[in-house]
């Protein structure tokens, strides 16, 4: 195991951005940096021995700043979309900024977390080395009340898994939603379309949402539906359907209802590439996921060594709780109370399958 720190380079404004590397004794290699505690590589090994990227995104210091999709970012307060831009807590209402299809907030921006540089600290641990960030976000950042103390821990392990542990505090009740925004390709990053690719979710149920990508507060079954991942199938079979939900997002980009929640860890999708023969295990404690299919991305923005990222080139699987619950009383809430510790944990692990399941 090891960990090295290097110098990404320096922003226009003389900040100097960090980037740390984590290696295990497979080779297997990870990499993040301190401007947004982003995480920019994952190379892992393919059928053939070659290492390959899988994660889209950025590779210049500046670029990070206008991170389109937020790629590899952890995404904080709040992940996703509070609708009508607002919400009530403790008698107050908190406004926020309409940064999303004319009404909602979309992952607490404009002022995003990625802009700031992060502490930073790491070692080799007996289960992998890691890198912990953590950030300071006084009351009234984003609009969200409370002084909050946030980290994010990622570990390298030698089963080569990765392990994304969030921690948060604050002094009043507050909003923690956080997740990280990767886009995964498990031919490599810069191999194109990813919809051939093969995926699993263990979800009987969905939040159907409207026009605007707002759950309507309903759950409803995927059997019988195009949002039905529950036997392993090639995304670009149902992403075209004749389904209402898939018109609206261009794809998919839902939430899914996640079986077996219970607050411990457990297994909750895969995905599978046959070219590669990579397959990627996604395990969490929370109750909904994201599975989004990058339908936005327009390839106009250039990535690491100089790659264009263009609809539906990755995925993503983006745990958390589901989108909108602070309007949506009867489901999981995303308030945490003053004092007490929004702690939460997603793995996703790799490993070679030489044909489909």
């Amino acid at each position: 195991m090891a960990v090295k720190e290097s110098v990404l380079g320096t922003l226009k404004d003389g900040r100097e951005v960090k980037r740390y590397t984590l290696t295990n004794q497979h080779g297997t290699e990870a990499s993040f940096t301190n401007l947004g505690g982003t995480w920019l590589t994952m190379l892992v090994h393919d059928k053939d021995g070659n290492m390959r990227d899988v994660v889209l995104g950025v590779d210049q210091a500046e670029l990070l700043l206008a991170n389109p999709g937020h790629m590899g970012e952890p995404v904080g307060r709040n992940a996703n979309r509070i609708g009508q831009a607002g919400f009530d807590l403790g008698g107050k209402h908190y406004a926020l900024a309409v940064n999303d299809n004319g009404a909602n907030n979309l992952h607490s921006g404009p002022d995003y977390w990625r802009s700031r540089i992060w502490d930073a600290d790491y070692a080799d641990a007996g289960l992998g080395s890691y890198v912990i960030f953590s950030l300071h976000s006084p009351d009234g950042d984003q609009g969200f009340p409370g002084n909050a103390e946030v980290a994010v821990t990622y570990t390298l392990t030698e089963d080569d898994a990765l392990e994304i542990h969030y921690q948060a505090t604050a002094d009043q009740d507050t909003v923690f939603n956080m997740t990280n925004h990767a886009y995964f390709n498990l031919n490599g990053y810069d191999s194109g379309d990813a919809m051939n690719q093969r995926v699993w979710i263990n979800a009987d149920a969905y939040t159907p949402a409207s026009e605007i990508s707002i759950p309507y507060g309903r759950i409803e079954p995927v059997a019988g539906t195009p949002m039905d991942f529950t036997t392993e199938k090639v995304i670009a079979r149902d992403i075209n359907a004749d389904f209402d939900q898939l018109k609206f997002a261009n794809g998919f980009d839902h939430n899914w209802v996640l079986n077996d929640y219970d607050g411990d860890v457990r297994l909750v999708a895969s995905a599978y590439a046959e070219e590669s023969g990579i397959k990627m295990s996604v395990y969490t404690d929370l109750e909904g996921m994201q599975f989004y299919t990058a339908n936005f991305m327009n390839g106009d923005f250039e990535g690491k060594n100089g790659a264009h990222f263009g609809p539906r080139h990755a995925y993503c699987f983006e745990t958390q709780h589901y989108p909108d619950c602070l309007h949506k009383p009867e489901w999981p809430t995303s308030i945490v109370k003053a004092g007490e510790e929004y702690d939460t944990t997603t793995i996703y692990k790799w490993e070679l399958q030489l044909e489909a399941n």
